[in-house]
């Protein structure tokens, strides 16, 4: 059958804007779906749905029925933009409306619902978008008459269904395919917190060591030649400079490192924020090369140590900068603070967990492992090798996934315009 290309809007029965209402009153209450309860994959996400109040003739109009599509119109991110989720049979078992800066498509009685989605999340369909959108206040925007608007293919009923199913099955092969190499992502990411925890404990290097059992926690597993000393015992520590509004506007600008720029053992540096340093702040904050820094707040403890850089760096007090005193090794340091993260030690108080900062003196009397010089030496060795080694592996896993996900996005796009020929689509 021939297929009669034109705009989404003559396949739809539908297109209508949402609602948002007021504050839950109690009598009038309806869950609102929003963009954020629909993953960017176009899958439903309703973990913590909003409550407004409604008046009775929206709770009617405004209401989701099975089978019925829902697309993102605004977004700061254009991979957000167009979105678009299939309401099934359960989430319209909750009597939902729609919110503003989504939209409701509703199929003709031509066109299936699934082929629909699968068309939205085409390439073709997502320049296009890209290209309608407009930009006000920083968001990408769409609206129902550009969504109507987007180019159709057009094929027949019978034909529309058939790719659908075509694509149920073969995306969600891929997906599957995803799914487990993820999986295998966050196993050797485990392994890596693993290998450091086996390295900073002593596994690695003093095997049949006897081990102090002090009652210190984790350091209770340390070989009993290793020394627990504080932190403040072996180096000496600096939050930086507090940013204010003074700060920001001042003049002596000079870029900083801020928490958000420090990784695990790396440092995002691509866009270094800049404020004003005085000469007793430049003195006080500047970094230079082997400085540890670590997060006061957020993850608390994320360390990394600075390279250097070919120009002044200072930082900000969000982070706390760690000097040796004397021939300490830093690096060793460093890992120890990821296995303290890792095990949510700074981030207790009594018998609670909550959220804290890591105070200047938290971080100088926290206690680590401390094995001789040598074998310090030999224990960030075998670390940095198993990390290598690891590491390399999962960076040819997250491109297998990327080539996955690729592949998915391509076999949409051509099936959806015909340049596919899918079985039983004739």
């Amino acid at each position: 059958m021939t297929w009669l290309p034109g705009q989404l809007k003559h396949w739809l029965s539908s297109n209508d804007s949402g609602v948002w209402g007021e504050e839950p009153d109690g009598h009038n209450d309806v869950e609102v779906l929003r963009s954020t309860d629909i993953s960017l994959g176009g899958q439903w996400k309703i973990a913590d749905p909003a409550v407004r109040s409604l008046p009775a003739i929206d709770r009617r109009r405004k209401v989701l029925r099975e089978g019925d599509l829902v697309v993102v119109t605004s977004s700061g991110s254009e991979a957000h933009l167009g979105k678009t989720a299939i309401v099934s049979a359960a989430v319209a078992a909750r009597s939902p409306c729609f919110a503003n800066f989504v939209q409701r498509l509703r199929p003709a009685q031509d066109a299936d619902a699934r082929y629909i989605r699968y068309f939205l999340g085409s390439s073709q369909a997502k320049e296009e978008l890209a290209a309608l959108g407009n930009t006000t206040t920083g968001l990408r925007n769409l609206n129902g008459a550009l969504i109507g608007s987007v180019s159709f293919p057009g094929p027949p009923l019978s034909e529309q269904r058939a790719i659908a199913d075509y694509l149920d099955a073969e995306t969600a092969r891929i997906d599957a395919l995803i799914a487990k190499k993820r999986q295998l992502v966050l196993l050797l990411e485990e392994r890596i917190v693993s290998l450091v925890f086996q390295g900073v404990s002593g596994q690695l290097t003093s095997v049949d060591a006897p081990t102090r059992d002090s009652g210190l926690d984790w350091l209770s597993s340390v070989p009993t030649h290793f020394g627990v000393p504080t932190v403040g015992a072996n180096f000496a520590t600096q939050l930086g400079k507090m940013l204010n509004a003074e700060a920001a506007a001042g003049e002596n600008q000079h870029r900083y490192v801020k928490n958000t720029n420090v990784k695990w053992d790396s440092f995002d540096l691509s866009d270094l924020p800049t404020m004003a340093f005085d000469a007793e702040d430049r003195a006080r904050c500047e970094l230079r090369a082997g400085d540890l820094l670590v997060c006061e707040g957020g993850e608390v403890g994320r360390a990394a140590i600075w390279p250097g850089a070919d120009e002044p760096i200072y930082f900000q007090k969000a982070l706390h900068r760690v000097r040796p005193l004397r021939d300490a090794n830093t690096r060793f340091l460093m890992y120890c603070l990821w296995v303290a993260a890792s095990l949510d030690v700074f981030s207790v108080e009594g018998n609670q967990a909550t959220i804290v900062h890591l105070t200047g003196e938290k971080l100088r009397e926290h206690r680590f492992p401390w094995p001789p010089t040598l074998e310090q030496q030999e224990i960030v060795r075998r670390i940095d090798d198993g990390r290598r080694r690891i590491g390399s592996l999962k960076e040819r896993v997250t491109e297998q996934i990327d080539l996955l996900a690729e592949h998915r996005q391509a076999l949409i796009t051509s099936a959806v315009t015909g340049e596919l020929l899918v079985p039983r689509a004739s």
